[in-house]
């Protein structure tokens, strides 16, 4: 109880207060639910089930049973299962970008430099800038944050490094363009792959769940940032569900609103090299045992991206609308 009184602090610490108000707002005109008692069944539901704020909204609990809302995996029961599997020593190769590429570096399909590798070898920036696109980051950036894409003809005036400091830029990546089939899909952002794995006690690796990040009028595809995810099928990389956001007030869906493209049946390419990929990465350094990794398909074949090891738990459930807490298991 205690525990779950210390989450509920942190959860009203970090609420993002204005969506909060929209999805009250939502459930009262459209579902007829007092905001007295929405707050109410959020307190309890918290305690209960180990859900944020948020959450209550997002995995629909106010119109699910009991037995339903304990399928539902949350942030409090996400931050316990990952904290065991991906202890704090080791995740650092996770957590940090930079320190993610040194590790993975032979998945990727892109090239990526730190901030102190530029002012040690300043040459290695005439190289950067003969590319077209150039990505700037913070290795510590969560869910698109901290992202800047610039055209590098825009950057040949000015003091890279300079301007990388400036803006709290730590790395740069050069640019990653995607499959034409993935352009076709959705053009303003990188739709990338992701895959939940876990190592069972033997280290063989189960695949959890595989999503398609979209990309709606967006250089970034994070669904915190307003986009779409859509389910993929494990053995087939056919999306066979329409694609969902994580804001209550937008509706499933199964044709890209921008592109036309259709999103239900949308064949992803080299999907048989994206889940060989994934499985070797996973047994590399087995010391982190569950991870969402990021996947990008370019024409030559897939790449990394990044792995998580505070993976979400929203990108995981909200596409298939269902819990799915009992897949996971502590080894």
């Amino acid at each position: 109880m205690i525990n779950r009184l210390i989450y509920f602090t942190y959860y009203v610490k970090k609420l993002d207060w204005k969506l909060f108000n929209r999805f009250q707002k939502y459930l009262v005109n459209h579902h007829n639910i007092k905001l007295v008692t929405q707050i109410l069944n959020i307190i309890l539901d918290s305690f209960i089930f180990n859900v944020s704020i948020l959450e209550y909204y997002q995995f629909k609990f106010y119109k699910k049973t009991r037995i339903e809302k304990f399928k539902w995996a949350g942030t409090g029961y996400m931050y316990e299962y990952q904290k065991i599997m991906n202890p704090v020593k080791s995740r650092i190769i996770l957590d940090d970008k930079r320190e993610f590429y040194v590790y993975y570096k032979n998945f990727f399909r892109h090239k990526v430099f730190s901030l102190s590798e530029l002012v040690e070898n300043p040459e290695k920036l005439k190289g950067l800038l003969e590319n077209t696109k150039l990505v700037f980051k913070a290795s510590n950036g969560k869910c698109g944050k901290s992202v800047q894409v610039i055209e590098t003809k825009e950057l040949l005036q000015i003091d890279v490094i300079e301007f990388m400091k400036k803006n709290k830029f730590d790395m740069v990546e050069t640019f990653i363009f995607q499959h034409t089939n993935m352009d076709r899909l959705s053009p303003s952002g990188v739709n990338t792959i992701r895959i939940f794995t876990q190592l069972d006690s033997k280290n063989n690796v189960e695949i959890l769940g595989c999503r398609l990040r979209i990309s709606i009028d967006s250089h970034v595809d994070n669904l915190a940032a307003g986009n779409a995810a859509a389910a993929v099928d494990e053995n087939t990389g056919i999306i066979y569900l329409p694609a969902v956001f994580s804001d209550i007030t937008k509706e499933p869906i199964s044709v890209h609103p921008i592109t036309k493209c259709e999103i239900v049946g949308f064949q992803v390419p080299y999907w048989k090299e994206c889940v060989e990929l994934v499985k070797e990465a996973a047994i590399l350094y087995p010391q982190n045992r569950s991870i969402g990794w990021d996947i990008v398909i370019t024409e030559n074949g897939p790449g990394l991206i990044e792995g998580n090891h505070d993976w979400c738990k929203l990108l995981w459930q909200l596409p298939v609308n269902q819990g799915l807490k009992h897949l996971l298991k502590i080894s």
